[in-house]
């Protein structure tokens, strides 16, 4: 019992640090961006854009060293299940529902439902190989490279646009010569540092508490460390549509989705074969289809209201529930 409750105090910590480590390496970077005199567009897409994705990157990626590949797979099936049932849902809830705009139908739900199938085809066969994590990455450099070019094009045609693609901080176009400062520097050391040890050990408490609770480490990824990598986006979707910025809270969910997908398996699938354990691949995997499908549903409809939300919420619990067939 001892045991127990050190490796989940541990686990906790861990992600705690994980987390902060994150979110200190964003805000130096993104000041660091500025003040060398990145466009804040391009700050938003690149560093604070994909900086939210680094918990769920840099674990699987001490996973794959740790030796457990397999929690490579449930870690970005589960976030993307959280990421829309768990994010989206309470989004609707606190925002009262959330507008879709025309740019996310025309460009983010086509991609997002494309890539949801090429990597549900690559899973198919209940793992990653490394050609397949190469593919990945390369879609994802296309995938990247045509969302800067779309979206800075539409920066273009906006007057009044705040900063945002897959919009995190109101960065505006008329921002203000920011100074380069060491605190940013050692905010960015330190960010990186946490971010390393969090993983690290976030990995190790994991390991341990699926051998000491009999469980899979696939279970526990799919649901407590996929749910606590999720933070980020969850703060940012949530603020966002409180604040009527539906935008922004709906743009965050795309950009990470398809982050997760394509990087967060194609870059640690570089190092090791990724296999997916059975729960992840007989509960997540068709779930995560599902739940895709009907994210993009909802999102031609032009809106997402607050019913729908409850009703993301309740399908979440649904499948917790049968991960650990609860009923």
């Amino acid at each position: 019992m001892i045991e127990l409750i050190f490796w989940a105090v541990i686990f906790i910590i861990s992600l705690l640090v994980l987390l902060k480590g994150a979110d200190w390496l964003v805000i130096g970077a993104e000041r660091i961006g500025l003040a060398i005199g990145l466009s804040p567009f391009i700050v938003g897409v690149v560093i604070v854009g994909i900086g939210t994705s680094f918990p769920e990157l840099f674990s699987s990626l001490a996973a794959v060293f740790k030796g457990v590949p397999e929690v490579v797979a449930a870690n970005v099936i589960g976030s993307n299940i959280a990421n829309i049932l768990l994010i989206v849902g309470i989004s609707a809830i606190f925002g009262r529902g959330l507008v879709v705009t025309k740019n996310l139908i025309d460009l983010d739900l086509p991609l997002l439902a494309i890539g949801t199938v090429l990597f549900l085809g690559v899973v198919w066969d209940k793992q990653i190989t490394i050609g397949e994590s190469i593919l990945m990455l390369l879609t994802y450099f296309v995938y990247f490279l045509y969302t800067i070019l779309y979206k800075e094009k539409e920066e273009e045609i906006s007057e009044n646009s705040e900063v945002l693609l897959k919009g995190e901080i109101n960065i505006t176009k008329e921002v203000n010569a920011h100074k380069l400062r060491f605190k940013d520097f050692f905010m960015v050391i330190f960010g990186i540092l946490g971010i390393f040890l969090g993983a690290k050990y976030l990995i190790e408490a994991l390991v341990n508490l699926s051998l000491i609770l009999n469980v899979a480490t696939g279970l526990i990824t799919i649901t407590a460390v996929a749910v606590g990598t999720s933070f980020p986006e969850l703060l940012v979707s949530v603020k966002a549509a409180y604040d009527k910025k539906h935008e922004i809270s709906l743009g965050n969910i795309f950009g990470s989705n398809i982050f997760n997908a394509f990087v967060v398996t194609g870059l640690p699938g570089i190092f090791s074969r990724l296999p997916v354990d059975e729960k992840t691949f007989y509960v997540g995997v068709p779930t995560m289809a599902i739940v895709t499908l009907l994210f993009v549903i909802s999102g031609i409809s032009r809106k997402i209201h607050i019913w729908e939300g409850a009703f993301y919420v309740s399908a979440y619990v649904l499948f917790i529930a049968k991960l650990f067939s609860l009923f």
